[in-house]
């Protein structure tokens, strides 16, 4: 059977889960590709290139986290880890390191699927596209510009670059160190949430109905922001 939906590698070395993703995905029309051990999904990363990775973090010879650093020296291949470790600083550390997004076990299927789509729309989408549209939001890349319900509004060029940041990476978990770096680089701020936190308040003001109950810009308490596209 030809998959519509694109080739998944699971990389976990529990049989029910790589089962149940197995079913579960293929009735999506996705392909599956499961490996064990985290040597064995390196291997079969470079070896079938799936369209995207589901990676436990627990692995019975290296850890998730190094299977994830390895990866990443060489592939952007979407990852989504799939853990049972819910600590803030597991999660975190696994973004920082080049992970798109996270499943906490156990963890239901209808949120999994809608990670992985997510994560595949972002992979597949031109970096060079020039307008992003949300509907109600419209921001211009080339023309450094955002409209708000067909009205332009005024942004300054901080609250610009962290906008177009986060919805750049729409649906994805971007953690503080990383909006922080990326907008602030290696200044002074770069480890100063707080004064993260005042941009993402001066930006609802400006893009929410009620920046008390965002739509656009949703707090991942204590590791991020995630913007929504399902507005």
């Amino acid at each position: 059977m030809t998959s519509s939906g694109g080739k998944i590698l699971v990389i976990d070395d529990e049989p029910q889960i790589q089962k149940l993703l197995r079913v579960t995905l293929q009735a999506h029309g996705f392909e599956i590709v499961a490996a064990s051990s985290g040597e064995e999904g390196i291997l079969k990363t470079t070896m079938v290139r799936p369209d995207l990775i589901v990676l436990d973090l627990g692995l019975p010879d290296i850890t998730g986290m190094e299977v994830l650093h390895r990866i990443r020296e060489w592939t952007q291949i979407p990852i989504i880890v799939l853990t049972a470790k819910d600590r803030e600083e597991d999660k975190i550390t696994a973004l920082d390191s080049g992970a798109d997004d996270y499943v906490t076990k156990p963890f239901g299927m209808g949120e999994l699927l809608a990670r992985i789509r997510v994560a595949l729309r972002h992979n597949a989408k031109s970096q060079d596209e020039p307008i992003l549209d949300f509907g109600r939001l419209v921001i211009d890349l080339s023309g450094r510009t955002v409209e708000l319900d067909g009205e332009k509004i005024k942004l300054t060029p901080t609250e610009y670059e962290l906008l177009k940041i986060l919805a750049t990476n729409a649906g994805r978990v971007m953690t503080h160190k990383q909006l922080l770096q990326q907008v602030w680089g290696g200044h002074q701020y770069n480890t100063d949430s707080h004064y993260l936190r005042v941009y993402i308040g001066h930006l609802r003001k400006k893009i929410e109905t009620d920046p008390a109950r965002p739509k656009f810009i949703i707090t991942e308490s204590g590791i991020g922001y995630r913007f929504m596209t399902n507005t």
